[in-house]
């Protein structure tokens, strides 16, 4: 995988994607940072009016200081002890003292969470059906880590000058109607390509076809031609 990447950590690769975003949207005009922002949206804080006919569920991630914790637990039990419902009472003191992952710099906070003491936020997640709220997920451990999406994939190939191709693979759900999909999304470095292509296995979950918890490097050697129908056969 060459020796600077090889060297270097998953939090170290994590923290320099997140560089590299906040340098390049620094840079961007004001056009370019409406595009960033509202795929973050899209991602993290949906209209949860809309979506429905693609998703059967949509998530909101919501990010806390881990020393507001306290304070956070205290003001859901006092909305509990007036009757309401622990969920909705969390659910409602989440969103009006959290930090909503809509924008650039509420992006990099969530995208530096690695799930380790050392991170200043822990990520909270509001699942979502068209009926209301489904799971809450709190957290309380710390662990959860930010997923690399779309945007940090394309900062690292950014920082290491290479594309990067993510094999996603799934079975039929509720946007593919056949079995063992095979996809290829390229992830193009916003300048110069100067070293080979990083290739990396993203399995589908069932439900929604796109999540998954984690990539897998892929070892990729040169090939013959194949069609299209013996592609995932040769993968």
């Amino acid at each position: 995988m060459g020796g600077e990447v090889a060297a270097t950590t998953a939090r170290e690769l994590r923290m320099r994607s997140v560089r590299r975003f906040l340098e390049d949207l620094a840079a961007a005009d004001e056009e370019t940072k409406g595009m960033i922002e509202s795929a973050i949206r899209h991602m993290y804080a949906p209209d949860l009016k809309s979506g429905w006919g693609i998703h059967v569920v949509q998530e909101v991630k919501m990010l806390t200081n881990k020393q507001d914790r306290e304070g956070l637990d205290s003001s859901i039990n006092e909305l509990v002890q007036i009757g309401m419902q622990r969920e909705l009472a969390a659910e409602s003191i989440y969103k009006e003292r959290c930090i909503a992952v809509d924008d650039g710099p509420s992006w990099a906070k969530y995208m530096s969470i690695s799930g380790c003491p050392d991170d200043d936020y822990d990520i909270i997640t509001l699942q979502y059906t068209e009926e209301g709220l489904l799971t809450l997920d709190e957290n309380r451990d710390g662990r959860a880590a930010a997923f690399g999406d779309d945007i940090a994939i394309e900062c690292l190939a950014t920082e290491f000058k290479r594309e990067i191709f993510v094999v996603q693979a799934h079975g039929s759900d509720a946007m593919v109607d056949e079995e063992n999909c095979v996809f290829f999304l390229p992830h193009h470095p916003r300048s110069e390509v100067c070293e080979p292509p990083f290739f990396l296995f993203m399995k589908g979950t069932g439900w929604c076809g796109a999540g998954a918890d984690h990539y897998e490097p892929l070892i990729a050697i040169p090939s013959s031609l194949v069609s299209q129908e013996k592609v995932a056969v040769v993968l």
